[in-house]
């Protein structure tokens, strides 16, 4: 029997009883369906949130105090014998060969002030090399100027949503505010950088770091951040940083994270959610396994006489259970069908109708669940298949 005839034969069964057959259908497009769906919104926020990231560059390079311990606990030593980083270390490690530029970095939260309005936002300490590392441009003035970072003066670049807080409409350039009591003069406006992961990018002030040092009352950095030059090795990099400041600290009592290495572990987190979301729709595929097994038992019993008949007819065994093995799959495959066009529908509906969540269709699971219902359609037709091709014909042509 060529596979034509034997889709031909299997479509003709199942549209024999079409709302048994629908119900089933039904029960296989609903999960295929869910299982496009959140995969869609998973695969979205996966994007997103990588994307994100991704905003601050690729080729940055992270130097944070303290060493996280091979076996995943606490860093070495105790909490006050880590030695801090300093402005200094920054400095050394801008004679590192390939590295562009380096901004050693303290933040915090303090209270912003000028002409009887104050707002609270985050006060981070950088260098001039901020703008180029973390990819950050000016609206307006200037960002802060290459200096000695110890005899840095009381300037601010404030971010726009605290401008506009603070000074409204009007001109902040050259203005006089208070940052945690303290005085600074604008001379700067960042351009709109939006969120990132629910926080208010522009909502911040950026100003020396050995103001925030001093602000904040802080023995050391928060962390060093560098790039590196596009096409130089990541690896090497690292190693010539992880080398000079071994030699300024005298061991190593420092964690160095690259951007991909932090970009990949966040991948992977995202890849688990995405497919533990794949699974939660996943369930509802089993109801459609039981409606198929339902089916195609119910089939084989309404046709004995029929398969009797056949295999009176010469028919052989196999040619049977490839019958009935046949209908199980196009049943399965055409719910896998139905639910991909469902599932996919309501993924673009739900990106009209939720702008705000990101949105993406997975191809590779699209395919896979297409895949999937077929084999839930092989796998659930087997018992049955095998019943009607082991009746015994004498006893299945004298069945009414």
């Amino acid at each position: 029997m060529i596979v034509r005839d034997a889709i031909v034969l299997a479509l003709r069964a199942i549209t024999a009883h079409r709302l048994r057959s629908a119900l089933t259908l039904a029960g296989i497009a609903v999960g295929i369906a869910a299982v496009i769906l959140l995969t869609s919104i998973g695969e979205g926020i996966h994007r997103y949130v990588l994307s994100e990231f991704s905003q601050f560059g690729t080729n940055v390079v992270s130097i944070a105090p303290g060493r996280a311990s091979v076996g995943g606990g606490p860093p070495s030593g105790l909490p006050t014998s880590v030695r801090p980083l300093t402005i200094e270390d920054a400095q050394a490690l801008e004679r590192v060969s390939d590295v562009a530029g380096v901004v050693p970095t303290a933040w915090g939260n303090a209270e912003v002030a000028f002409g009887g309005r104050s707002r609270r936002a985050v006060v981070y300490g950088a260098s001039a090399a901020a703008d180029h590392v973390f990819n950050l441009s000016v609206q307006v003035g200037r960002f802060l100027p290459a200096e000695e970072a110890v005899q840095a003066r009381s300037l601010v670049v404030l971010g726009p949503t605290l401008k506009r807080e603070l000074f409204g409409t009007g001109n902040a350039l050259g203005a006089k505010l208070r940052i945690g009591g303290e005085p600074f003069v604008v001379i700067g406006v960042l351009e709109s950088r939006g969120q990132f992961i629910g926080m208010d990018l522009d909502d911040t002030a950026f100003i020396p770091v050995a103001r925030a040092l001093e602000l904040f009352n802080r023995p050391g950095l928060t962390d060093i951040n560098l790039s590196y030059r596009e096409g130089a090795s990541v690896d090497a990099v690292v190693a010539a940083v992880k080398a000079r400041l071994a030699a300024r600290h005298g061991r190593e009592d420092f964690t160095v994270t690259t951007q991909q290495e932090m970009l990949s572990a966040l991948s992977n987190i995202l890849d688990i959610l995405t497919m533990a979301v794949a699974a939660l729709g996943s369930i509802s595929l089993l109801v459609g396994s039981v409606g198929i097994v339902t089916i195609m038992t119910i089939a084989v019993t309404e046709r004995t006489n029929e398969i009797g008949l056949m295999v009176a007819l010469g028919a052989q065994r196999r040619t049977i259970l490839a019958l009935f093995l046949g209908e199980a799959v196009v049943l399965a495959v055409l719910g896998g069908l139905l639910g991909l066009t469902a599932g996919i529908g309501l993924a673009q509906l739900l990106r009209v109708a939720v702008p705000a969540l990101p949105v993406s269709l997975p191809v590779d699971y699209a395919v896979l669940a297409v895949v999937v219902s077929a084999l839930i359609g092989l796998v659930s037709g087997v018992l049955p298949a095998r019943r009607a091709s082991r009746l015994d014909p004498v006893e299945a042509l004298r069945t009414e």
